[in-house]
């Protein structure tokens, strides 16, 4: 196993600093300048209008780096623009001004994508309750008075303008707290994806790239990348591990993992940690952690083919059909650990793969599947893994 440069001091404690007195009037004396205070305009426009802007180069980017990916199916959006037909109010959509009339959405992602492509036609109105009899419709097959009620509709957006900070650095952290304090009191988040808002930089991108890789998806089930795929949202959406970003933290499971004797707070805790120490790692840490992975992916890839990741049942004399979380853990961070002896390990993957079988018959069910995730349970797996490794190629 090889750790990045920041990595290897990772978890040395830094001195505290003491906390410096702020007196009143130099508080008082902030909030008139006017810091931490957003500026913001509230537009009102029709939906064919709305839609209509969405389609101008540059106008706005619905998913900048801190947003999710697209989560509604065809059924929730067909509520949003049942909705609309109905005149029940909607919520109105947060945009950023990056630019002067150039704007990247805060919150309302998902409604601004169902409009624009219930406009575009991608979509059949399904579900719907209210009004059954347009169920199968796309916009433009609507009954006209249906269409022309839908386009008298208006939606409402609150733009944060760019005169509400002064610099690139400043407006990032404001555009993330602002999406978490939108984000977290309504539509649940995964954890996942409040990382993905929160803590932005090389470290984040690298995990959503590695999640990318074809060994990697093919493991667990998702289809294989394409380009702009965000756009592709049928079919991914019915696999729960790609719409919740799942398939990303488990790219961050093998990083945060490989330091496993520092666990704390938690799966979703300690994950959270490591991103936040790892927020200033260096294009060269970035370099090491993308190798450590890929090969160890390749490595792990090469000695179970398609049995990597998944389970051996001994009840069943069969392998699991499905990858699973925490077996994963044990492959991923046990076979790092080989990788100065890969030749040696691809020359034994059919003894490896028997020693598995064995070893999953000699512990107790539940072992590697994850009904424990305190620290001496996930230690266990990595060590009982590793430990297995070894004996079959010595």
């Amino acid at each position: 196993m090889t750790l990045a440069p920041s990595e290897q001091k990772l978890w040395v404690k830094l001195p505290k600093e003491r906390p410096v007195r702020v007196t009143d009037a130099e508080i008082n004396e902030r909030y008139a300048r006017g810091e931490g205070r957003i500026v913001i305009e509230t537009n009102r426009e029709k939906l064919p209008g709305f839609v209509a802007s969405l389609k101008q180069t540059n106008y706005m980017d619905l998913r900048p780096f801190y947003q999710r990916r697209p989560r509604w199916s065809p059924e929730k959006q067909s509520l949003l623009i049942e909705s609309f037909i109905m005149n029940i109010p909607v919520p109105p959509v947060f945009l950023y001004e990056k630019e002067y009339n150039s704007y990247e959405v805060m919150d309302g992602q998902q409604r601004i994508t169902a409009l624009r492509d219930f406009y575009a036609g991608t979509f059949e109105l399904a579900g719907l309750k209210q009004w059954p009899e347009i169920n199968g419709r796309t916009y433009q097959t609507l009954p006209d008075k249906i269409q022309a009620g839908l386009d008298r509709r208006s939606i409402t957006s609150i733009v944060l303008l760019k005169e509400s900070t002064t610099d690139e650095d400043e407006a990032s952290s404001l555009r993330e707290t602002v999406f978490e304090r939108l984000n977290t009191g309504g539509v649940e988040l995964t954890r996942q994806e409040i990382r993905n808002a929160l803590y932005r930089g090389r470290v984040n991108n690298l995990v959503d790239r590695l999640s990318r890789l074809p060994k990697f998806r093919a493991a667990w089930g998702v289809p294989l990348y394409v380009e702009n795929e965000i756009e592709v949202t049928h079919g991914l959406l019915d696999i729960p591990m790609y719409a919740k970003m799942e398939d990303v933290e488990m790219v961050l499971r093998f990083f945060a993992l490989r330091h496993a004797a520092n666990y704390r707070h938690g799966m979703q805790g300690f994950l959270d940690l490591y991103m936040r120490k790892a927020a200033n790692f260096t294009d060269a840490d970035v370099a090491v952690l993308e190798r450590e992975f890929i090969e160890t992916l390749d490595l792990a890839n090469d000695v179970y083919g398609n049995l990597l990741f998944k389970p051996f049942d001994p009840a069943k004399n069969d392998w699991a059909p499905a990858a699973q979380k925490a077996y994963y853990d044990a492959v991923m961070v046990g076979m790092s650990t080989f990788l100065p002896k890969a030749d040696e390990v691809r020359a034994k993957a059919a003894k490896i793969r028997a020693a598995t079988m064995q070893m999953f018959e000699e512990q107790e069910e539940g072992t590697f599947t994850g009904r424990g995730n305190a620290k001496e349970d996930i230690q266990t797996r990595i060590r009982l893994f590793t430990e297995m490794v070894d004996g079959a190629i010595a």
